[in-house]
């Protein structure tokens, strides 16, 4: 406990410099090495030899790059956000009804469709929002939020299991904890976006519950590989993935309803 508190309390002071002070260019090279790393953990799912795994985070980094780039005009970064919902959604029936059922095709499709719309929404943010930069730390932190307050909540109170084929150490407590962090996370921060709270609070919530959809699954995945973590990477947290599955899912929900809301210009 005492390296995971505080590796996150480095993470988190390394995630709001960079978020706040760097440039909208270092932040996308920042981001897109998460993307290749989080992609190479991922590929460890399709078990597969390390060429064909080098292949995969390989053409991972060629459809972020041309997603990018497809999608500058508006008419169409939503429908791609909108696509990623829909995969959230498809994710959540695999995790209720067929967890056991993964093949080598569908860990990779859904490697692509959970990192690929994350990278090209944050690095739209960041670079083409009005206060892009605040926007894009509000939502890391939303999911993050999202995330700590289901691991302590589910660590103190948890008793009734959530998906116990999946995941059997999360619990409906956690998922409680977790909103409830999320909600005075986005509360407090309203008051700096002074966004509807009527339509805004309900969205941040909306988002928070994908973010447990975008835990679940990298958990389905890694243990269908016998996995505990993705990865070594930050001591007491696992790898890339296990700090960001949240995020994959929350960012592309709160993208395509801050649009909604008009946040998005």
């Amino acid at each position: 406990m005492r390296s995971r508190l505080l590796t996150a309390f480095v993470l988190a002071a390394l995630l709001i410099a960079v978020v706040l002070y760097a440039s909208a260019g270092v932040m996308a090279v920042i981001l897109g090495l998460i993307l290749l790393i989080g992609g190479w953990e991922w590929s460890a799912f399709l078990s597969v030899a390390m060429g064909w795994r080098t292949l995969y985070v390989l053409v991972l980094a060629g459809l972020a790059a041309w997603g990018s780039h497809y999608t500058l005009a508006a008419t169409r970064f939503v429908p791609l956000m909108e696509l990623a919902v829909a995969w959230w959604l498809v994710a959540l029936a695999w995790i209720v009804w067929v967890p056991g059922r993964v093949g080598r095709l569908a860990a990779a499709l859904a490697g692509a469709l959970a990192l690929v719309p994350t990278w090209i929404a944050l690095v739209r943010i960041d670079a083409r929002w009005s206060h892009g930069s605040e926007w894009t730390l509000f939502i890391l932190s939303l999911a993050f939020a999202a995330d700590t307050g289901a691991f302590f909540a589910g660590r103190s109170f948890g008793r009734s299991r959530l998906a116990p084929r999946v995941s059997p150490n999360k619990t409906w407590e956690g998922v409680v904890g977790g909103m409830l962090l999320a909600l005075a996370i986005a509360a407090a921060c309203d008051s700096w976006f002074r966004e509807p709270w009527g339509s805004f609070l309900p969205l941040c919530l909306a988002a928070g519950a994908f973010s447990v959809v975008g835990d679940l699954t990298e958990s389905l995945l890694k243990r269908h590989v016998h996995l505990k973590d993705s990865g070594r990477l930050f001591p007491g947290h696992g790898g890339v993935l296990d700090r960001i599955d949240s995020v994959t899912a929350a960012t592309p929900v709160m993208a395509l309803g801050l649009m909604w809301l008009g946040a998005g210009r």
